[in-house]
């Protein structure tokens, strides 16, 4: 194609400029090949403005292992929202059409860190959640751990419940999500007749997904889980149950009989199934979302103290409190994550040997509120490796016997040279990752972003953005994700560990998704 003579004297602004290198691929020096066939397309780039945009990219064109391949694939991103990256960073302006684009683009710009761009998604999702959507914006917001967009997801469920479970859009939903609706204490539905109807009408429509046979009532319970469990029974009336539950062939016959006769009769000696409900409470009414929308809008205009600083105004900044904004902080460097504290929705979260109080020299600060900080090294039993084409996506479940702060977590470097003679050469490199905090029910506790140089095959400290205060005896998950391609240390570890009288059991209970959870090699703590 032949380009326009002095086409730069037509363009008034620099993102005038940059939209037309962008759509001309005028000096283009990197190639995306994006999506899956058959729907794959071809995108051309500019290696420096894509660096400046993203450390991912970055380190992808200037890095220690810069990318080789032309062109590049992306095979876990839609073409359409890679081109409204791609626009973002070229023009700085966002083009969110639809729902579905603006969660496909809010994950494309998590996997290259642009924390702005997350930030616009959110928006989008936030002022466009309907009862139509609120489920699914749940799920992405669950997906992608953003609490604040979970809880306002939540809000909307909780207080239009019965127009959401009257939705075609319910049948759809996951299972994990109607668990996490029969949990709320609190529900807009005048009875639990309609919790048990939207149950049955769920479980119908996911036997249907799996083609299993509705006739067999095995089927439905095989799909519903433990959800049979959630349900209270118990404030229904014995003709509700009779005429209800009591036909469904979700409750097997002498199910429903214990049933009816708990709820005919509180003193009745026949016990209840096991595990199921023993709550005697109806649900009780929510605010409207009306009420939350304008205590929302109120506190977003009211100036606030961090720390006991100068106040802040919301709307001048609105990722500086966690509680009142729908976007999370997403620091860069490892420096930066240490020193931004964000306010917590919640303050409860190589080689083997014995902890240490030893600290590696990348990490700044040293400040704890619980004392000294801990290390919880895992004894390694078995080492191998594992090569990161991508995404390398690392976590372990633990429990501990104490109530305890969570400050981090240790992982391994970079195999930058392989040993020669036992004296491997030491290299240094710009490590990307993101590490976080769960809750057994997947919550999002705290996280960070960390961007920083480090040494291959050594250990590397990674400071969550604020402390966190787990109790004990309850299940949590702690993850990382590697961004960077290469070859990583991966070990089988102990499942238990006793570190300074806090006793740590890995690998345990029910969240789902526990992979390579040998990379975690350490877990930063304190305990008073």
């Amino acid at each position: 194609m032949v380009l326009p003579y002095d086409w730069q004297t037509t363009k008034q602004k620099i993102a005038q400029r940059s939209q037309y290198l962008l759509e001309m691929g005028q000096w283009s020096d990197c190639k995306f090949i994006v999506g899956q066939e058959p729907n794959q397309q071809i995108y051309e780039g500019h290696k420096v403005f894509l660096a400046m945009a993203s450390p991912v990219f970055e380190a992808m064109f200037y890095g220690g292992m810069a990318e080789k391949s032309d062109p590049i694939p992306i095979k876990d991103v839609q073409p359409e929202a890679f081109k409204a990256l791609l626009e973002y960073i070229y023009t700085d302006r966002v083009n969110l059409g639809s729902f579905e684009l603006a969660c496909e683009l809010c994950y494309c710009a998590k996997k290259y860190m642009l924390p702005y761009l997350v930030e616009e998604c959110t928006k989008f999702l936030w002022s466009d959640l309907t009862t139509k959507k609120a489920c699914r914006a749940y799920e992405f917001a669950k997906l992608f751990e953003e609490p604040v967009l979970m809880d306002k997801c939540l809000q909307i469920i909780r207080s239009k419940t019965n127009e959401i479970i009257h939705e075609p859009s319910w049948d759809d939903v996951e299972q994990a999500t109607v668990l996490t609706v029969l949990d709320q204490d609190e529900l807009l539905v005048s009875s639990e007749l309609e919790l048990f109807s939207a149950l049955e009408k769920w479980a119908k429509a996911e036997c249907n997904r799996k083609s299993l046979d509705l006739s067999d009532p095995k089927s439905m319970k095989s799909v519903i889980g433990d959800a049979l469990t959630k349900i209270r029974f118990l404030t229904l009336t014995p003709q509700q149950f009779a005429e209800g539950p009591g036909k469904s062939p979700l409750l097997a016959q002498h199910e429903a009989f214990h049933l009816l006769m708990n709820i005919s009769s509180r003193n009745c000696d026949v016990p209840m199934p096991d595990n199921f409900s023993m709550c005697t409470q109806n649900r009780r009414t929510p605010l409207s979302a009306q009420a939350l929308s304008n205590d929302f809008s109120l506190r977003r205009s009211q100036p606030v103290t961090l720390f006991g600083k100068r106040p802040y105004d919301l709307e001048e900044h609105p990722m500086n409190l966690v509680t009142s904004s729908p976007f999370l902080p997403l620091s860069i460097s490892g420096e930066q994550s240490n020193a931004i504290q964000p306010i917590s929705l919640r303050r409860d979260l190589m080689e083997s040997g014995e902890a240490s109080q030893e600290r590696p020299p990348s990490v700044a600060n040293d400040e704890t509120s619980d004392g000294p900080k801990r290390y919880c090294v895992r004894t390694v039993e078995q080492q191998t490796e594992i090569y990161n084409e991508n995404i390398l996506d690392c976590s372990v479940t633990f429990i501990v016997d104490k109530n305890i702060s969570i400050h981090g977590l240790q992982v391994p470097s970079q195999i930058l040279n392989m040993p020669q003679d036992n004296q491997p050469a030491k290299t240094s490199y710009t490590e990307i990752l993101y590490a976080h905090l769960l809750d057994s029910y997947g919550t999002r506790l705290t996280y960070t972003h960390f961007s920083t140089k480090v040494d291959a095959q050594d250990l590397i400290e990674v400071l969550f953005n604020r402390p966190v205060c787990i109790q004990k005896n309850k299940l949590y998950k702690i993850g990382v994700v590697l961004n960077r391609r290469g070859w990583y240390p991966l070990a089988s570890c102990t499942q238990s560990k006793v570190c300074d009288n806090v006793s740590f059991v890995f690998g345990g209970g029910n969240i789902s998704d526990t992979v390579r959870d040998g990379v975690i090699r350490s877990i930063v703590f304190t305990y008073r």
